[in-house]
């Protein structure tokens, strides 16, 4: 798939999950989608992205298929406090960013066993077999990057 038609698809799938939050479906949407509130580097607005997300011990992870170059990674690079909403919550905490590719794809192992379906049809999107062996997601991770977001302060909803 061409990288034009990957950024094409983004955008489209980009504003639906906002407009769910917005209309109070952050419960439904929230399963698998939360809302990423980054301030921009250069302009110093709010800029919110939906991601797919896991929760674990207590700590947000989200990966950027597009890796440093993502906006919003670039952003959390200059800036790393956050908001996130998650379903119904809504929080601020501190993004770190993480480049290891053994880390990333010990989420990706993680995310394929508790989404196989969702995960497996991004792995075919980048030319890899639904049930990938582990140097296949090593090779995948080193063109990614992961946030590990801290929760801090909950907000009002």
């Amino acid at each position: 798939m061409s990288a034009e038609l990957k950024r094409t698809m983004y955008r489209l799938l980009h504003y639906p999950p906002q407009a769910a939050y917005a209309l109070g479906l952050g419960p439904v949407f929230g399963r698998l989608v939360l809302l990423l509130t980054t301030t921009g580097r250069k302009s110093g607005k709010r800029r919110v992205t939906p991601l797919q997300y896991e929760e674990l011990d207590g700590k947000i992870y989200v990966t950027a298929a597009y890796g440093l170059k993502a906006d919003w990674v670039r952003n959390i690079q200059a800036n790393s406090r956050v908001e996130v909403r998650i379903k119904q919550r809504r929080f601020q905490g501190k993004a770190l960013v993480i480049t290891d590719p053994e880390r990333i794809a010990d989420m990706l192992e993680l995310r394929l066993k508790r989404h196989p379906r969702m995960i497996g049809m991004i792995l075919r999107m980048e030319r890899l077999p639904a049930k990938p062996a582990r140097e296949d997601l090593t090779a995948l991770a080193s063109k990614l990057a992961m946030v590990e977001i801290t929760p801090g302060v909950e907000l009002n909803h």
